[in-house]
């Protein structure tokens, strides 16, 4: 990881796009902003949920959060070094959105 990517995970304004329903992590993301007010939220996801989090990323600020003037600030990549279940070291992609309130 990288040290613009161990600042990001300090922060608890960020979701973790995983198996749960696509409508979940929206609703996540929605909240952070409307609920929490929170200026700037992050989605963050690794591997196969990748093109998930930008679904997210783009649902959230294209139909919920148009009338907030939620917008893309930042989206940085990178790739972890991890064990997989048979303990082999393998290389997996990870994205971080960073969406803002202007």
């Amino acid at each position: 990881m990288t040290e613009n990517t161990k600042e990001i995970d300090k922060n608890e304004n960020s979701v973790f796009i995983g198996n749960k329903p696509f409508m979940n992590y929206v609703t996540g993301v929605v909240m952070q902003f409307t609920t929490k007010g929170y200026k700037e939220v992050f989605i963050k996801a690794r591997g196969k949920f990748i093109s998930r989090a930008v679904d997210v990323s783009e649902v959230a600020t294209k139909r919920f959060l148009k009338e907030h003037n939620v917008s893309v600030r930042d989206i940085k990549i990178d790739s972890e070094d991890f064990e997989n279940k048979e303990g082999k070291r393998i290389n997996v992609s990870t994205i971080a959105i960073a969406l803002q309130k202007k």
